[in-house]
């Protein structure tokens, strides 16, 4: 049995071959020029899928990035400005220093004095700092102006209290609490407070104190008066305003005094009367307050020797503990912006991940694609060659 083939059905059979290959190689050409396998998810929607779950993995993680970089830079700006601060601390910590100096005069103490309200001014500065963005580094939560007020009470917080974070991952903060750093750090040497009443005429001062027994401490308050009589100088102690059992006890400058768990020494010579306490320490210090009483103790022309002291003494002790609280404060920044760094360095290797992931669904291999294109080429020009010469076979060439 002999199978026709008529020639219309030949041309018609070349004619679907050409346009297959011409669309094969147009498709290998788009994929050559694009540098992607799937340029549409019907060419392959399995890889389609994984493209795009790998495209919003790093959407996601860009996002999270913008999270990081914006608490990173919150975190940069507080801790820069927390070591402004204690430099201008510790400044303020030589000056009262020199102010101790037995040979100054009041002429000498008021140049200082003067050093130390500009020092004071420059603290809040800091402490009012902006953050380039409208806000301000120390608002805590938030804060329409200024979020530390100078008033005639001293130095108050006017913002909101707390920080405030972002959550991606993990909860990283965007701004610092200036209310806990600022003005919340624990009076005295921590433990307590030791003081001079304002009322003492005599010349002794009290150190800053320490803590010799901690089983021993009641959490009370005391006050140590003096009795001086007939030139014997006696003290007695009141535990919360009652008599204790060291009551008229022999007074030697410099000695130490131990009351209940507290060690103490008073220095110089007490006046009758006078009376020096001891109570609960409390975490409302703040650098603004404790430079103004130094500035108001060392400014005043006719304090003597001990109120002095006492003044350097005191101011040394709260300059100290302020410095602890910021030192803590930019210790916690520094903390911050560490493992902020291991979070960007995170996002980035999960972003290179995605993009890896999303590159071996999509890309094309360029050699295979230029290996494939030649192919596809070649086979085209074959079908154009066959067409011109199965176009020429017809009865009419033969009949010539």
């Amino acid at each position: 049995m002999t199978l026709r083939i008529a020639s219309a059905n030949r041309f018609d059979n070349t004619v679907a071959a050409i346009e297959q290959r011409q669309s094969d190689l147009a498709q290998a050409q788009l994929q050559l020029s694009s540098g992607k396998r799937i340029t549409q998810p019907s060419d392959d929607p399995t890889g389609a899928a994984r493209a795009e779950r790998a495209y919003i993995a790093q959407q996601r993680l860009d996002a999270a990035q913008r999270s990081v970089a914006t608490s990173q830079s919150a975190m940069s700006l507080a801790e820069s400005a927390l070591g402004s601060a204690n430099d201008i601390l510790q400044t303020a910590r030589q000056t009262l220093v020199a102010a101790g100096n037995g040979s100054y005069g009041a002429g000498e103490r008021a140049a200082l004095v003067s050093q130390l309200q500009q020092m004071r001014s420059q603290l809040l500065s800091v402490a009012n700092q902006t953050d380039g963005g409208g806000g301000y580094i120390f608002g805590g939560q938030g804060s329409t102006g200024e979020p530390f007020a100078d008033g005639l009470g001293g130095v108050s917080f006017v913002g909101t209290p707390g920080q405030t974070g972002l959550s991606a991952v993990e909860q990283i903060p965007t701004t610092v609490d200036g209310q806990a750093i600022w003005l919340n750090a624990r009076s005295g040497n921590g433990v307590f407070v030791s003081a001079a009443a304002a009322a003492n005429t005599g010349q002794a001062w009290i150190d800053a104190g320490g803590v010799s027994n901690p089983a021993a401490l009641t959490g009370s308050s005391y006050d140590i008066v003096f009795s001086v009589s007939a030139g014997s100088t006696s003290y007695s102690v009141l535990k919360d305003g009652a008599p204790t059992a060291a009551t008229g006890v022999a007074y030697k400058s410099g000695s130490a005094i131990v009351v209940d768990g507290q060690s103490l020494h008073i220095s110089g010579q007490p006046a009758d009367t006078d009376h020096f306490s001891l109570t609960p320490s409390t975490p409302i210090l703040d650098p603004f307050s404790a430079l103004s009483r130094a500035i108001a103790a060392l400014g005043n022309p006719s304090a003597n020797g001990g109120q002095v002291l006492q003044a350097v003494n005191s101011g040394l002790r709260d300059v100290d503990a302020v410095m602890s609280q910021v030192q803590s404060a930019r210790s916690q920044a520094g903390a911050a912006l560490t493992r902020l760094d291991q979070m960007s360095q995170r996002n980035s290797d999960k972003t290179l991940w995605a993009k890896t992931l999303q590159s071996s669904a999509e890309d094309v291999d360029m050699v295979q694609a230029v290996s494939d294109f030649q192919s596809k080429q070649t086979s085209y020009s074959a079908a154009l060659q066959s067409y011109a010469m199965v176009q020429r076979m017809s009865l009419f060439d033969y009949l010539k």
